[in-house]
């Protein structure tokens, strides 16, 4: 393929070239919908005899997980993906992966959560595992997931720590977009074949432990430690951002810093903060909005607190929109921007007008119009008494 060629895929199949390119030592997964495409094609790409990696079929995602553990344990790159009740059943292999500081990826095509059954995308499946000591990147199209896959995995080996790429269900995974694929010659180049130091994995040569047992004395510790690289990672994936926009080129890789993307006027009355492919809509829904711009958050863990604030200081009215709800609390992007504000003591959450607006729950479409009634309800500062700052829009 020539250099910088597009091409029109669907976004699963993206995916799944760009890993190929990428070429992991071992691939299992167990398929769920909306993810099955990439997985298809991963196992298809084997059976062609176009990829040297292991196909391992798994009986669950559960089993899934637990085989990537297991070969990266082993020293090898690794790849699998999941969607929904899938990434739930894994949980428990998730955090081990963690605690294990295992550079392992996985892409999530995300999709609601059970019960009642709902195969449509929203956010609710990854939120529920946000907290596992994962890196996670939001893409808001094919493009982007692309780019974020081969950041994932100089990320994910460079730190020891495991990354997931979030994929909106159907509407990245199944659309077809203009896209890019870089070439194997040139992610070589980037992402260097992967090969771990004698005591980053199980070698006999040189016996290690993984997964002690800790006891009070030793186990808070090892929380504050990945809490501590987690949150230092903020400036790696800045500068590996970077370094990916150089060697693999900015058509391919994208704008920004990695991290946050601003797209709007320089001084915006109103800012839209969101995530994933609903960034886009906003993108285009504002072109006739002159005071209005949208904040696209690409890292959700580590939580990119300062670069947020330093997006939103220039507004007075802030809507943060987002397909997951805490329940019985807010919007888990709106709580942990709140906190970042709070934490702040030159911004801090008095001096905005700040309101969670709860979208797109089970797939519901996020339409021109539900944007153009956030933007003029965060715009009417004076709120009701007893209003509420979350709101669920739907219509």
């Amino acid at each position: 393929m020539a250099k910088n060629k597009k091409q029109i895929l669907e976004g699963s199949r993206a995916i799944a070239l760009t890993i190929k390119n990428i070429a992991p030592a071992v691939v299992s997964a167990y398929p769920i919908t909306p993810q099955t495409h990439i997985v298809e094609d991963l196992a298809q790409f084997k059976a062609d005899g176009q990829a040297k990696y292991e196909y391992v079929r798994a009986e669950s995602e559960f089993a899934a997980a637990s085989i990537v553990l297991g070969a990266s344990a082993g020293g090898v790159r690794t790849y699998s993906a999941t969607s929904s009740q899938g990434l739930l059943l894994m949980t428990e292999v998730l955090y081990n992966i963690a605690g294990l500081r295992l550079p392992i990826v996985i892409t999530c095509a995300n999709r609601a959560v059970s019960s009642p059954i709902n195969i449509w995308c929203d956010h609710g499946d990854v939120m529920a595992i946000r907290d596992a000591g994962w890196i996670q990147l939001f893409a808001v199209n094919g493009q982007e997931a692309i780019a974020q896959h081969l950041l994932a995995y100089k990320l994910a080996e460079k730190l020891k720590l495991p990354v997931m790429i979030n994929v909106d269900g159907f509407i990245l995974t199944h659309s077809y977009e203009p896209v890019i694929i870089p070439r194997a010659n040139l992610i070589r180049k980037y992402l260097p074949p992967y090969q771990p130091g004698k005591t980053e994995y199980l070698n006999p040569a040189a016996p290690q432990t993984f997964g002690a047992f800790f006891p009070p004395e030793y186990y808070m510790e090892t929380r504050e430690a990945l809490h501590e690289d987690l949150r230092a990672a903020l400036s790696v994936i800045k500068k590996e951002y970077k370094n990916a926009q150089r060697i693999i080129g900015r058509e391919i890789i994208g704008a920004g810093d990695g991290l946050t993307e601003y797209y709007g006027p320089k001084n915006p009355a109103t800012i839209l903060v969101a995530m994933g492919s609903m960034v886009g809509t906003i993108r285009e829904t504002i072109k006739t909005q002159k005071k209005v711009g949208v904040l696209n958050i690409k890292v959700y863990r580590p939580f990119p607190g300062k670069e947020i604030i330093k997006a939103l200081v220039r507004a007075k009215n802030i809507a943060v929109l987002e397909k997951a709800i805490n329940l019985g609390q807010a919007g888990p992007l709106y709580s942990d921007l709140k906190a970042a504000l709070v934490c702040d003591g030159k911004a801090g959450a008095a001096r905005f007008n700040i309101k969670n607006y709860v979208v797109g729950l089970g797939g519901r479409d996020v339409t021109g119009k539900i944007i153009r009634n956030i933007i003029t309800d965060v715009n009417r500062r004076n709120k009701k008494t007893g209003e509420s700052e979350i709101k669920f829009i739907g219509k």
